[in-house]
Parts: C-alpha cells; structure tokens; sequence
C-alpha cells in the first residue's frame, strides 16, 4: 500500500461504510461471515468491497490479521484492514496537563506524549497541540487524524461551548488546532469519546444496549443504544450534582445532600473526610484506611458504594442494558468495597431481574486520550464526524 493510500479514501456510500465498519471493528472477516452479518447476496457484497479494496482501505489476509494483498477474490479468504497503515493521535485535555496517545487504525496504543499546559490560553493550547503532533510525527508519519477529548460541552465536535476545567467558552478549538497542526480535527466531550472506543473496539463491541458510567473528578454517563451512542443535551452539564442517591446524605457544596458528584467522586469523597478531620488526604489514602477499617474513611467509602449499587440498579431498571461498563480513575472504590455495590445494586431491583453485567475498568488520561483518537478514526472512515 502506498503511503498515501489512505489518506486518498473516497468517500464511502452507506453500503460500502457497513462494510468497512464490520471488518474494521470485528475483523478479519470471511465473505461469507460478513455477507450474513450484513444480509447481503454474495453479488451485493462484491459490488462493496471491490472499491474498498482498491482504495486500500480492506485487503485480503491469508490468516486472521495477517493481510497479504495477493490472489484478490477467493470466498474463503479473509477480509481485513492493514491496522499500521495509518496511525492516529488522540489528546484528553486536562485543566494542568495534554495527555496524547498514538494508535493503530484498530486503536491500539503505540506510543505515548504528555505536555504540561503552561497557561490555558486557547491560542497557547493550540499551539502546544500542534507541536505535540509534530513531535509525534517525527517516529509516526503516517498519523491521520488529532482527536482531543475535552471535558465540557462540545459543539459541533470543533468548538468548545463550555469547560469548567479549562475555564473556556465558545473556543474554536478545531479550527485552532488545524491551521496549526495541518491534520483533520474532531474535538468532543472526553466521556462522548471514551464510550465511542469502548463501543467500536471495547467492552461494547456489538452489544446493541450498553452503558458507561465513570467516576473520578466528575460523573459521566453515556449510553448506546443500537450500536450508536445517543447524544443528549445535558452533557456534561453537571448531571451528577442533580442526581440524588441518598436524600439524607452528605450535604453537598451546592447545599444538596447524598447526590451522584458528593457521593462518588473523587472531589466529593476527599472533601468529606477533610471537613471531618481537617486533614487533606488523597483519594487512595482513604481507599486504604477504608480497606484497612479506619472507621470515618470505612464510613465515606461505605456510603459512596451504596450510592455507586443504587445508581447502578436505576441505570439497569430503566435503560436494561447488557452491560454497564464502570471506568474512570475514581474506580478504585470497587476493590476495596465492590461487593457493597453489588449487594446494593441487587436489593434495588427486581428479585427475579438478570445480574447487571457490571464490568470494571481502571483508567488512567491515556484511556480517556484513546478514546480521543477513535474519533479521529471514525472520520477517516466514516467520511465525517459522527454524531
């Protein structure tokens, strides 16, 4: 393949983007396999993958991820995609730190760079992130796409309409970045783009009805429904501090007692044991006197676990997901009192209900970045942003 193959992908009709998503997200894949997965005629499927594999976006593969590119047109040879033909740069933005990643075009990390952010200015951002992707460059030419995970409210997957962390409103961050860095952009809220990787390459790969939840300085939710992502308005929004898990909780900074964000986060679990003991210890000190059985800090994680078990049994009442995927650098809580919010997630719902599918994830910036660069991914194959 050419090193210019892939950046010169046509843009793609909806039959032949079907096609290239299934080998993409669950290949390599036979004809055959792909044809039932589709509900195509053999002739049908053809037709598709013919440009695809002539623009090189798919090759044959004489074995599972082993492309060849040879004896095009045999059934029983598998289709697949050249993962190192392209690689992607994925960005989560914090309020003190760039935190990037490079991945293949399966999002597979293969290379990691942080900067620290001198001052939040946008134009400085801006500027940072290209040199970011000019360094990466340098050992990955082929990057294709910056995807930048920033937590706040997105616009467009370009402008930043609002982010508490950075302190913005209505920046251009897009536009920005790409005038400077000379590579296509997608900017998108950092939990929109953590539940678009955890759909097409994660814990929710072809799971039609999936949910993310995560905890650390925020609450997040995201929920999939039909293999897409459902956007809603109120993202990151500060839904957390609306929802109330325990009305005669701890009372909250906002003057509300036992919501999501006093409850579970990182921030809301600190700020507790300081206002007990005056003392201000990180959140894994409190995670090991918990374990240890220090009584107030086994008293905040208690609680914040049977918030965590009752909020988990409403998410699986009402949406009945497959699974719940709970990620985020606040998931620590889980080793030390996992079997409280599963005991509690069980006494909210019905008796006779499934187990919630309730899978753990421990995430560090470079997840969140990763997730980051699947946007970038999903436009180079999509053909543009996915909303």
């Amino acid at each position: 393949m050419s090193a210019g193959a892939v950046a010169d992908w046509p843009p793609l009709s909806p039959g032949e983007r079907s096609v290239a998503i299934e080998v993409l997200v669950h290949g390599p894949l036979s004809r055959t396999e792909l044809a039932r997965r589709l509900a195509l005629s053999p002739g049908s499927l053809t037709r598709l993958t013919k440009p695809l594999i002539e623009s090189g976006l798919l090759v044959e593969a004489d074995g599972p991820g082993a492309p060849a590119g040879a004896r095009q047109g045999r059934p029983s040879q598998p289709l697949s995609v050249v993962a190192d033909s392209r690689h992607f740069l994925g960005v989560k933005l914090t309020a003190d730190t760039a935190y990037g990643v490079v991945t293949t075009l399966r999002s597979d990390v293969v290379a990691r760079h942080d900067r620290p952010l001198a001052t939040r200015d946008p134009e400085a951002v801006a500027d940072l992130l290209a040199d970011m992707a000019r360094t990466l460059r340098r050992d990955h030419p082929r990057i294709a796409g910056l995807g930048i995970g920033v937590g706040g409210l997105v616009r467009d997957r370009a402008v930043v309409g609002e982010s508490a962390f950075l302190g913005w409103r209505d920046v251009p961050l897009a536009a920005l970045v790409e005038r400077r860095a000379g590579l296509p952009v997608v900017v998108e809220n950092d939990v929109a783009a953590l539940v678009e990787a955890e759909t097409w390459f994660g814990a929710g790969r072809g799971l039609d009805r999936f949910v993310v939840l995560t905890i650390g300085a925020g609450i997040g939710y995201g929920l999939v429904l039909g293999g897409r992502r459902v956007p809603f308005a109120e993202e990151d929004r500060g839904f957390g501090t609306h929802w109330v898990l325990d009305p005669s909780g701890p009372l909250g900074p906002d003057g509300r007692r036992g919501s999501a964000a006093t409850l579970l986060t990182i921030p809301g679990i600190r700020r507790q044991v300081r206002a007990a003991t005056g003392e201000d210890a990180t959140y894994e000190e409190i995670l090991a006197r918990a374990g240890a059985g220090e009584p107030l800090a086994a008293r905040v994680v208690g609680e914040a676990a049977r918030g965590l078990g009752v909020l988990v049994a409403q998410i699986a009442n009402f949406v009945l997901p497959r699974k719940i995927l709970l990620a985020g650098e606040g998931v620590g809580l889980m080793d030390v009192a996992g079997d409280t919010v599963r005991e509690t997630a069980r006494a909210h719902r019905h008796p006779l209900a499934a187990p919630v599918d309730l899978e753990t994830k421990v995430s560090d910036f470079h997840d969140w970045a990763r997730g980051a660069a699947v946007l970038a991914i999903q436009v180079l194959v999509l053909g543009a942003a996915r909303t």
